[in-house]
């Protein structure tokens, strides 16, 4: 069981525009930059939102 199989309940996605993605982060399914003005995901667990996690949409569309 892992962090986005349910085990931290549901996972809420919100996606961030390129306006908003103010800073550079790393892509837990490529391991891959998302550079700064980059529309992309954030996976949010519900039991677990410190967990949160920055994604390229198509890594998560191939992860989830």
């Amino acid at each position: 069981m892992g962090l986005w199989d349910g085990s931290y309940g549901a996972v809420e996605i919100r996606r961030v525009q390129p306006y908003e993605a103010l800073k550079k982060y790393v892509c837990p399914g490529c391991h891959q930059m998302i550079p700064r003005g980059t529309g992309h995901l954030v996976a949010v667990p519900a039991d677990a939102p410190d967990l949160r996690r920055h994604w390229h949409k198509s890594c998560w569309g191939r992860n989830k």
